[in-house]
């Protein structure tokens, strides 16, 4: 996603979070980055892009105007097997270690919202201010839509958590001409008593930002927002899905946020600040970045991105 708009604003000036890590990130991420520095030295031939970070940037993110895709938007070509509709909440398996689980993805934006300007504009209450609905979401150069990707990407980890007996419930499934907006994606996540939420996105930085990145929620106690209660299991889901999307899709973490550890805490998403349940933001990479846009675009890559999220799903449910 990204920066500008509702849930996109830039992140806030904050002080380096250099210190040592918790235990999970201990015990996950440094342990899936020495993965990643293997598999760069191998080399991974099906991630339809380089897999090498660019060198990390001095300079802070360079956000860019958020951008709409026609409805003619050009397809990547590899996308069928995983874009067909299907029911927003789907019940769990009879089986399998995740039975009884609920869990709730998010597919960032919407394909109908550049449609709908007026709904998407109107401003929501996120406890700590008020925010636009919605946005557009963002774009590769070629016009691959950011909505389109997370929809591919939840359905993928859709299917992979239902093979284990989860119950998965969308926000959104393409199956409403615009949003929803961001307090009532929030709302679904709570009121389906969500063991973990996890809201899909891709950025829109500058070229040459490379990476992924994990958003936690801060601590937030204004308005009708109180995160507290989730801080700490939202950063368990956190360095969890962080870990394993690196050991799935050997990608780097962000070179221009977040330290290089690829975890990031904001209190400014409505989305965060809003949910009474674990929850967290994933940017698998940069859509406005030549070597990020040939992974995005690759139903290879994206199948691996919804296999690290997923897992790091399951890690957390599991303990």
């Amino acid at each position: 996603m990204s920066y500008v708009g509702p849930d996109f604003d830039p992140p806030q000036p904050r002080r380096s979070r250099r210190g040592p890590l918790t235990v999970a990130v201990a015990a996950l991420v440094p342990g899936a980055l020495a993965g990643w520095l293997v598999w760069q030295a191998v080399g991974d031939g099906s991630g339809g892009g380089s897999g090498k970070a660019a060198p990390a940037s001095s300079a802070p993110a360079s956000p860019s105007a958020t951008s709409a895709a026609s409805p003619s938007a050009p397809s990547t070509g590899d996308d069928k097997s995983s874009t067909s509709p299907s029911p927003t909440s789907s019940a769990s398996k009879p089986a399998g270690p995740l039975k009884g689980k609920v869990v709730v993805i998010d597919p960032g934006h919407n394909p109908g919202n550049f449609q709908h300007t007026a709904e998407i504009n109107r401003t929501v209450d996120i406890g700590t201010s008020r925010k636009e609905c919605d946005t557009t979401g963002t774009s590769t150069n070629a016009g691959y839509a950011e909505a389109q990707f997370t929809l591919d990407v939840a359905r993928r980890v859709r299917t992979i958590l239902q093979q284990q007996g989860a119950t998965v419930k969308f926000t959104q499934d393409g199956d409403r001409s615009w949003g929803p907006c961001i307090d009532e994606r929030a709302r679904i996540g709570n009121e389906a008593h969500a063991d973990a939420a996890v809201s899909i996105h891709a950025d829109g930085s500058g070229a040459g930002n490379r990476g992924f990145h994990v958003i936690l929620p801060g601590s937030v106690n204004a308005g009708g927002a109180d995160t507290r209660p989730i801080v700490a299991s939202s950063r368990d889901l956190g360095e969890r899905i962080a870990g394993l999307f690196v050991r799935e899709t050997g990608s780097a973490p962000s070179n221009y946020i977040g330290d290089g550890t690829g975890l990031v805490v904001r209190k400014d998403l409505g989305g965060l600040n809003l949910s009474t349940v674990p929850k967290v933001f994933i940017e698998c990479g940069n859509m406005r970045d030549s070597k990020d846009e040939a992974l995005l675009t690759s139903s290879a890559w994206r199948q691996k991105a919804a296999r690290g999220i997923s897992e790091g799903i399951v890690s957390f449910l599991q303990g």
